[in-house]
């Protein structure tokens, strides 16, 4: 397999940064474009393992961190700018996941895709709802923990000191460090209100869609798994035994191998994927 790096413009000027894992091949393969969720980033923790067993498995595989995720370099673990994602908004994340899908498509650095897949982790999993209930170029739609409204990531309380002050600080256990939001998010999510109704979203989907959450995760609860489902009746559910918000993967990780429960749910993707055809 190869990699590649690319990094492309994102929202307000801001840099995408692109990882591009390729199945052995002629590059005509499907690609999965995978998104990351709120504080995460592409090389977190497994991720590169992910991307080498779909490569393995023949497909392509591209990761990326959002513009305003709070990582500026190319590579790494390190929140340094704290600004950029202080003035993160959802309108901004749809408007890079678009920028990355087109440069996916595009066919100028690497062939364009036959198919075009997304896998969304957590918060990137409501992203990848809204983004393919918007465009058709999605072939399918894969959601891992995902949550079911962005409301979900904060309590009501919080949401009152947050217009009161104008910032709100989200606690990073592993880094120990307090990211701020300005409340620009909470206008972006007021006055962007219908396209960001998550659940108004999953209603639209038409592509095949797999839900897959960790029967143990307790940052987002399988009841939100189980909603996503609802609003979809052609949407397939998977709840994995055992498992928690990050299929029981970890930062940094050291192993050579993907932890049972993830790779579970890789191979349970990929079958899904493979479904009539790839």
């Amino acid at each position: 397999m190869l990699h590649h790096h690319f990094s492309i413009s994102g929202a307000s000027g801001s840099r995408i940064s692109i990882d591009l894992t390729l199945a052995a091949g002629n590059g005509l393969n499907p690609l999965v474009v995978f998104v990351h969720g709120f504080k995460g980033f592409k090389d977190w923790g497994t991720h590169q393992l992910v991307a080498n067993h779909f490569a393995q498995q023949g497909f392509n595989f591209l990761k990326f961190n959002f513009s305003h995720n709070g990582i500026s370099g190319a590579s790494g673990d390190v929140f340094e700018d704290l600004e950029g994602f202080a003035n993160n908004t959802f309108s901004k994340e749809l408007f890079d996941l678009e920028q990355v899908i087109d440069f996916a498509l595009s066919g100028q650095s690497f062939p364009a895709p036959p198919r075009l897949y997304l896998i969304g982790h957590s918060l990137g999993g409501a992203i990848c709802i809204i983004k393919a209930s918007e465009t058709k170029v999605i072939t399918k739609l894969v959601t891992w923990a995902s949550i079911s409204s962005f409301r979900n990531l904060w309590t009501a309380e919080q949401e009152q000191i947050w217009i009161n002050t104008g910032v709100l600080n989200f606690m990073n256990s592993r880094t120990n460090q307090q990211m701020p939001i300005y409340s620009t998010l909470l206008e972006d999510l007021n006055y962007s209100s219908e396209r960001l109704d998550v659940l108004s979203a999953a209603s639209k989907i038409s592509q095949p869609w797999l839900i897959v959450h960790g029967e143990e995760d307790t940052g987002v609860t399988p009841e939100q798994a189980k909603l996503l489902h609802a609003q979809q009746s052609g949407s397939q559910l998977l709840i994995v035994p055992n498992a928690d918000h990050v299929f029981c993967a970890k930062h940094p990780w050291m192993e050579q191998s993907l932890p049972k429960e993830l790779l579970f749910v890789c191979d349970a993707t990929i079958a899904f994927l493979r479904e009539s055809g790839e």
